[in-house]
């Protein structure tokens, strides 16, 4: 690091669980965020201004004005631009030093074997189930952790999975059955954009706590948030033994 560098984090410097070790594992660490609208404009904007190295910023989607609401990574002249370019730019803006990959298309399962091979760590901040599967797939297939939200309404839930760790379930052992799932967008059932925001700050806070090695990592274990209620839930995930995932008989 260098002058500017210890000024722009001396916050971060201050911290005894982070200080100039820390800050450094950031610095070097790459992170691909899957889906740049709720979530991932609050997740992505947090690791750039935490300064993580290089950022694999993916979404096949272009900024609407339906999306204004809630994902506040873009700008009104953005409407029209795809969401990862004006992700990108909104990035470079804020902390020049981050490096932006810009990814503009729907990951399928091929596409994200070719990265998350790159990248130290994933966000799951897509908006569908179909993606979600895959993205599990491939974060235990190539051994990456992957920080995993959904908010929908008023209701959100955070969850870390970790290959690397062998009492870690997956996203296939908390939803196991890929076909039984119900439509849960934000466009059929609408959203109180600070709740997305909460959750997708979350992941940043997770994914840092992870990059760094420190604090409360959330492995195995479903973070729930009710934002009328102002509620929170903290549950216990199993891992399933017959799980095509990530049990024994799945790995090999």
């Amino acid at each position: 690091m260098d002058d500017a560098d210890l000024l722009r984090y001396s916050r971060h410097l201050l911290l005894p669980e982070i200080d100039v070790d820390g800050q450094q594992r950031l610095l070097d660490a790459s992170v691909l965020v899957l889906g740049l609208g709720g979530l991932g404009s609050a997740a992505a904007i947090y690791l750039a201004a935490s300064g993580i190295g290089r950022m694999v910023l993916a979404d096949g989607d272009c900024v609407e004005l339906s999306n204004l609401q809630r994902q506040v990574l873009h700008a009104t002249a953005d409407v029209g631009r795809s969401k990862s370019a004006s992700a990108a730019a909104a990035i470079r803006a804020l902390n020049p030093g981050v490096q932006t990959v810009e990814v503009d298309e729907r990951l399928d399962e091929a596409g994200l074997d070719r990265l998350v091979p790159t990248v130290s760590l994933v966000l799951d901040c897509s908006d569908n189930y179909a993606a979600r599967y895959a993205v599990n797939r491939v974060c235990f297939r190539h051994a990456r952790p992957l920080v995993s939200a959904a908010a929908v309404r008023w209701e959100g839930q955070l969850c870390v999975f970790d290959p690397g760790d062998a009492a870690s379930p997956c996203y296939r052992c908390l939803y196991p059955d890929e076909d039984a799932q119900a439509d849960q967008s934000c466009s059929a059932n609408g959203i109180a954009s600070p709740v997305v925001g909460t959750l997708g700050v979350l992941q940043a806070l997770q994914a840092i706590k992870y990059l760094a090695g420190i604090g409360d990592r959330l492995i195995g274990e479903l973070l729930v948030f009710d934002g009328l209620g102002m509620d929170w839930h903290r549950l216990r995930i199993p891992r399933r033994a017959d799980c095509p995932v990530c049990s024994a008989a799945g790995r090999s």
